[in-house]
């Protein structure tokens, strides 16, 4: 059973509460972009392909009540709701590639149904992405493979088959014997509560462990694999993805297990020569002092909360795209398969 995200109803955008998961289902109407942005800046829609959705969609939300000013007014205050929208979250690429595309409509001189056109062609092209994508990992997971994955890339992250998740559902849904360990991803828990939710109900054998375990059951020989998501990944295939997977592609590294990431072509900045230009996100302290609505640091401590951290091409054994799987050497490999 997969669940979709959000779903987009003309004039409002509706989506799944994924800071209630996996305790409650909670959906919210979001009828303004202001709404949108807020959803965006405070998880409730999270994950690189699902924000970049959700921010297209934010754009037409803020465009809607212009519908009839003048052509120049039109464009001034859309213009403003992009900028608005693309100051939620730095590091997901895919934020920037919808709003881009948006613009490029505005600029062109497109009004609302115009926009509202490019944005569902964005979310639809990310859905049909995610599935291929998902088709191209499965082949390389074997039957039999434990695997490990940190934080979530399934339909929760994509509005999608998911990119890491997908490549496993889609494996496992060909009859393939695999399981799954799923980390828990401090500080807020996206591995606990919506990966192991997400491959619950998809039947596919989920166990959780905490992101200190990893080391422990790679050298205890318990993992065969490990595939994460990404939110931008640079010309030379270093990848940003959720803070601790450079920790994960490491310990893989040193035990001999192959590391893959799975993403789509919206999540590459080619701009960027490497990993080192990425912008990190750095997130409000109380993530890290408290859990939950518990404090569980002292009062005054100095915190820092970066949300993502950037894997060295040098430890990725395969980058998993809809337009097949880029292997090293990556500069040269990535450009020949996105053009």
């Amino acid at each position: 059973m997969i669940v979709q995200p959000l779903e987009w109803r003309g004039d409002r955008l509706i989506i799944l509460d994924q800071t209630k998961l996996p305790l409650e289902e909670v959906w919210l109407e979001l009828t303004g972009y202001r709404e949108a942005a807020e959803a965006i800046k405070h998880l409730r829609v999270r994950g690189a392909p699902a924000i970049g959705i959700a921010g297209a969609y934010g754009v037409v939300l803020g465009a809607i009540p212009n519908r009839d000013a003048d052509a120049a007014t039109f464009k001034e205050k859309t213009g403003e709701v992009i900028d608005a929208m693309a100051a939620t979250r730095p590091t997901a690429r895919n934020l920037f590639y919808a709003l881009e595309r948006m613009k490029q409509v505005l600029e062109g001189g497109g009004r609302v149904p115009e926009l509202e056109h490019e944005a569902v062609r964005i979310h639809e092209e990310e859905v049909a992405a995610t599935e291929r994508l998902s088709e191209y990992g499965a082949a390389v997971i074997q039957d039999g493979w434990t695997v490990l994955t940190h934080c979530n890339a399934g339909p929760l992250a994509t509005s999608g088959a998911g990119t890491a998740l997908g490549v496993l559902i889609t494996a496992f849904g060909q009859g393939k014997k695999i399981s799954v360990y799923a980390d828990e991803t401090r500080p807020l828990l996206q591995g606990a509560r919506l990966t192991t939710w997400e491959l619950q109900k998809a039947g596919v054998p989920v166990t959780l462990i905490t992101d200190s375990m990893a080391g422990h059951f790679m050298k205890a020989g318990k993992l065969d694999a490990v595939i994460t998501g990404a939110d931008r990944i640079a010309a030379n295939g270093d990848s940003a993805n959720k803070i601790g997977t450079y920790t994960t592609a490491v310990l893989a590294k040193e035990h001999g297990l192959p590391f893959y990431i799975a993403a789509p072509a919206s999540t590459f900045d080619l701009t960027l020569k490497s990993g080192e230009e990425i912008p990190i996100e750095e997130r409000n302290p109380d993530e890290v002092t408290h859990f939950g609505s518990r404090q569980t640091a002292p009062e005054g401590i100095g915190v820092a909360n970066p949300a993502f951290d950037v894997t060295p091409a040098r430890y990725i054994a395969g980058i998993i795209t809809e337009r097949g799987v880029i292997r090293p050497p990556y500069p040269e490999n990535i450009r020949a398969t996105l053009g």
